[in-house]
């Protein structure tokens, strides 16, 4: 079931610690079938280098389990959660980078005072309020801080005393998405260690996010 969608799912797993982004088994990508809405998943507690096709889990919108040999992420039910409520997703990912992880244990907000997050998210990242693991509670503050908090472009959320969430519209958005969340965590760390940093106004910040949205890059059509 979902050959494509697994090796996909599966192979992009490697990226997460090629980027410092997980440790040991923590973290975790699904990506969402399209078609059949079903989710492909990581499995619970297997090493990254044990990952591949064959031991993906397959999950259903509800985060039942329709194939594989393995119990599904503790985190499925937060991931079907966020795919149910959120038509337009269609790849997750969940890392305790550590740079992020930090401003996530503050429940602070990441301050857009970089042009690459005004790019790539948006605006802030914000950082969503403490929830309990292994149901929907956190997917349901992601889904809220999504929608109707300080920056609705953010395809990262991260959440307090927890770690990082990122949406895509393809599980490789996701994980780019995640990528970029512990850079700038990191470079906008380092720059609080040296003073204040520099705001950037609302409306250059929506100037870099639709420039990078609309013009930066290759056209489709190549």
């Amino acid at each position: 079931m979902l050959e494509s969608l697994r090796k996909i799912v599966a192979d992009l797993h490697a990226e997460l610690p090629l980027n410092n982004l997980v440790t040991w088994t923590s973290g975790n990508i699904s990506g969402r079938d399209p078609v059949s809405g079903y989710i492909v998943i990581k499995p619970s507690g297997l090493r990254f280098s044990e990952l591949g096709p064959e031991n993906m889990v397959v999950v259903d919108a509800e985060g039942n389990v329709l194939e594989g040999h393995y119990k599904p992420s503790s985190d499925t039910a937060t991931h079907a959660y966020i795919y149910r409520h959120l038509p337009e997703v269609g790849g997750i990912v969940h890392t305790h980078s550590p740079y992020a992880t930090a401003w996530a244990a503050l429940g602070k907000d990441i301050p857009c005072v970089l042009t690459a997050m005004g790019d790539e998210f948006g605006g802030v990242i914000p950082c969503g309020n403490f929830a309990l693991i292994g149901g929907e509670e956190i997917g349901q503050e992601i889904v809220r801080v999504l929608c109707e908090g300080p920056n609705p472009h953010s395809p990262a959320v991260i959440m307090q005393n927890h770690g990082v969430f990122t949406i895509g519209p393809t599980p490789m958005a996701a994980v780019k998405a995640a990528v970029m969340c512990e850079d700038v965590a990191r470079t906008v760390f380092l720059a609080y260690q040296l003073g204040e940093p520099i705001p950037i106004s609302k409306e250059n910040i929506a100037r870099l996010h639709q420039r990078y949205s609309t013009v930066y890059g290759q056209s489709k059509d190549t």
